[in-house]
């Protein structure tokens, strides 16, 4: 029976973190999700949280829900700042939308430390330089 439910893969959606500044040393960054798809996301809930270990002491942040009614394709949305200390721990973004009728969710996770310069790249639709995960 399982095997019979078809589960839609989510494609062309991604989250970025971006220095404000951009530049790796800026203290304050910004998360967004990107809608790279020929289609708009609607009823997006994008739900957030960071856990791990810093200076060997357990470290999690607050969970935080945010709401977007529609995102536009080709269309990026700021979603929350975020301290560069915390890249020290595993922040994952669990991004839920409506594609017509059908209910899709896909989890996103920058593993810790891995928020690194070397793995800053230009980022579609926004035009700016950081990280990514699609």
């Amino acid at each position: 029976m399982k095997q019979d439910i078809l589960i839609p893969e989510v494609q062309d959606v991604l989250v970025a973190v971006v220095p404000r500044d951009g530049k790796y040393e800026e203290e304050i960054w910004d998360i967004y999700v990107i809608n790279l798809r020929k289609d708009p996301m609607d009823n997006v809930l994008i739900t957030s949280q960071g856990y791990g270990m810093i200076d060997g002491s357990d470290k999690s942040t607050t969970v935080l829900r945010h709401f977007h009614q529609r995102l536009d394709a080709s269309v990026a949305v700021k979603v929350e700042p975020i301290q560069k200390e915390l890249f020290a721990i595993q922040n994952e973004y669990w991004i839920s939308f409506n594609d017509k009728e059908v209910m899709l969710d896909k989890k996103f996770i920058f593993k810790a430390n891995t928020i690194t310069p070397d793995k800053m790249e230009m980022i579609p639709v926004l035009g700016k330089v950081g990280v990514m995960i699609k």
